[in-house]
């Protein structure tokens, strides 16, 4: 065996979203780190939709960007159309959603990554994973040049042993045509991991000049531009169009005359496919009520006529993908460039993992990303930071970073990965987080920064500006105290807005409470209201409106937390414990919950399981005191 060509503290495997924040995140915390890619050209490669954002995970890219991460940053540079969804709905829901420059996302964070200090990037492959003792040694790659490192971070994605599938037709090899990493599985196997497939899929494109886009109906970007990164001052450029349109009967019937020709249908997939963005095929099974299907057709890019077909997900054969759009308004005389396929590869089961995502029982090995069991360009991205902020952490001798479900959305996602677990590709969505009205997209600075500042990760500047927004919340909380009397002009606002006058005096912050009153109505009354920028207000005025609401769940986040500090012993013997049932036993005894609360969402645990547990804890404590008492 060849000796060690380099030494690094960190090896990242794979460039897509989650390895280019994880190599990221350890290069800033001053660790030295090696980012390891099969292809440079796939950097940060949108395979699916080019769009970042979205339902649920627009809080996810707030997240990121809070804790010092590039992809909401890459976002606001390379978009060509920003959307706000949900506004109809409550500020908990509020979304953020960008249509990217697929080229220009890839080129924008592969330079992030070429500029970088301590991080060097290399296009190679991995085909080993080297311990020593219980933990990462180095690593093995192709041709076998070896590498020592003291911790891994596999971000793998869709990589491991892909299959593509269109139609009858199959292909060993990754997404977009580019090459699979065919060994990397049996060294995990090898280490213990268990492997399962799952299976996703993509929709096809088409050029643009073949469409009547005169047929669809236009979807506009918002004005003013909003962004992702609390960094980001202001958005300024002329916005791409997108466009939607509708599938009909005939799109349906020719689907579903040929569902014996989809992969999915025939047996020829045996994967557990992604439930929350489903195939076409899949729509027109598990809906078959529904008349039509919305389809957006959004660009790729600003330097190519390719389009995307959002919502016509497939892996049919290439005539019947043909065939199909060609019924649909707009697309009669379309052109595909790129048929839709869908893609099934190997990923561990994520209960294998703690919070930090570092393996159970292999020190220094961390996982991010699809080979999770996860979907989606955020969801990685976002496990990549944790990840990389783990590992640099771990290697420095420092304790890790860990974000509750009280205190992220991303610690809703790597709590849901690693206590629960996931049968089939997981999505994250607003439902899965419990205390959503706290965990808005707009306070993702006031939740994270301060921590991620604290450990290293945001920047100065990032914190001044946290503070300096924090600060002018504060004033405005102060000022809206002050209680002001009945007025000519503060009884014709609230008229205009359909509210009653005052005849008393009132105080400032009841005022802001009433429908239609915002902060910027009242400061232009008293000119005791401090100015606010945009986002503090919106901070402000949200308070105000659901502050009832956003108490009654910091008290039920105060119960939960509580119960996550109800520590479970290390070496506590669930089999031994009488009136646990033998699911809860053997579930508990394979996940090792480090708290109560974590137990509790072990599935095939029950609440009277956990509390058998409590009974336990609380007879041990009693012996404990005993034998303390004795002792004296």
């Amino acid at each position: 065996m060849h000796s060690a060509q380099e030494k690094y503290d960190i090896i990242v495997l794979g460039a897509g979203h989650a390895g280019v924040e994880a190599a990221l995140a350890c290069a800033r915390l001053g660790v030295k780190t090696l980012l390891i890619s099969l292809n440079l050209d796939a950097v940060a490669l949108c395979a699916c939709n080019p769009a970042i954002g979205g339902t649920s995970k627009g809080h996810l890219v707030r997240e990121i960007d809070a804790l010092g991460g590039e992809m909401g940053l890459a976002a606001d540079d390379t978009f060509l159309q920003m959307r706000m969804l949900n506004l109809s709905k409550g500020p908990a829901v509020h979304s953020l959603r960008a249509q990217i420059d697929k080229t220009g996302y890839h080129l924008r964070m592969k330079r992030a990554l070429e500029t970088q200090e301590n991080l060097t990037l290399r296009q190679d492959e991995c085909e080993h994973i080297r311990t020593e003792n219980g933990r990462v040694s180095g690593i093995i790659c192709a041709g076998g040049t070896r590498y020592d490192c003291r911790a891994v971070v596999i971000c793998a994605g869709v990589y491991l042993k892909s299959l593509i599938h269109i139609g009858e037709f199959s292909r060993e090899q990754g997404p977009s045509g580019l090459s699979r990493a065919n060994a990397l599985s049996t060294s995990l196997t090898e280490l213990g991991f268990s492997l399962r497939r799952f299976k996703t899929g993509t929709p096809p494109r088409v050029l643009r000049s073949s469409l009547d886009l005169e047929k669809t109906e236009k979807q506009y970007g918002d004005e003013p531009i909003p962004h992702f990164s609390f960094l980001t001052d202001g958005l300024k450029k002329e916005q791409d169009l997108c466009y939607l349109t509708y599938t009909n009967s005939d799109t349906h019937s020719l689907i579903l005359n040929n569902l014996d020709r989809s992969p999915m249908f025939s047996g020829r997939i045996n994967a557990a496919p992604t439930r929350y963005c489903p195939s076409i095929e899949d729509k027109l099974i598990r809906f078959s009520d529904k008349p039509r299907h919305q389809l957006f057709i959004e660009p790729e890019g600003a330097s190519t006529c390719e389009m995307y077909v959002q919502g016509f997900s497939t892996s049919l054969p290439k005539d019947v993908q043909r065939d199909a759009l060609r019924t649909i308004p707009g697309l009669e005389n379309c052109e595909i460039t790129r048929y839709g396929y869908a893609i099934e590869y190997d990923c561990i089961d994520p209960t294998a993992l703690d919070a930090s995502l570092e393996s159970k029982d292999v020190n220094g090995l961390f996982f991010a990303g699809q080979i999770n069991g996860s979907s989606g360009y955020e969801e990685a991205a976002a496990q990549g930071l944790i990840a990389g902020i783990n590992a640099a952490l771990s290697v420095k001798g420092e304790e890790s970073f860990i974000l509750k479900r009280s205190d992220a959305y991303i610690g809703v996602l790597t709590d849901d990965l690693t206590t629960k677990g996931t049968n089939e590709p997981y999505r994250m969505m607003t439902s899965r987080a419990e205390y959503r009205l706290v965990l808005r997209q707009d306070n993702a600075d006031l939740r994270l920064t301060e921590r991620a500042w604290r450990i290293g990760l945001a920047s100065s500047a990032r914190y001044d500006r946290l503070m300096r927004k924090a600060e002018m919340i504060d004033r405005a909380r102060e000022a809206l105290k002050k209680t002001v009397p009945p007025s000519e002009a503060l009884n014709a606002l609230l008229a205009a807005k359909g509210e009653p006058p005052v005849i008393t005096g009132v105080r400032l912050d009841a005022l802001l409470k009433r429908n239609g009153i915002g902060y910027t109505d009242l400061s232009a009354l008293y000119d005791t209201l401090p100015a606010l920028t945009e986002a503090a207000r919106f901070e402000v005025e949200t308070e105000a409106h659901y502050g009832g609401y956003i108490e009654r769940e910091n008290e039920r986040i105060r119960r939960f937390e509580a119960s996550e500090n109800i520590l479970l012993p290390e070496d506590m013997d669930y089999n031994a414990i009488g009136g646990l049932r033998l699911e809860a036993r053997q579930k508990l005894s394979d996940a090792r919950p480090k708290n109560l609360g974590q137990a509790s969402r072990i599935s095939g645990v029950s609440p009277s399981d956990i509390a058998v547990i409590m009974i336990r804890l609380k007879e041990a404590e009693r012996s404990q005191k005993k034998g303390e008492g004795e002792d004296r």
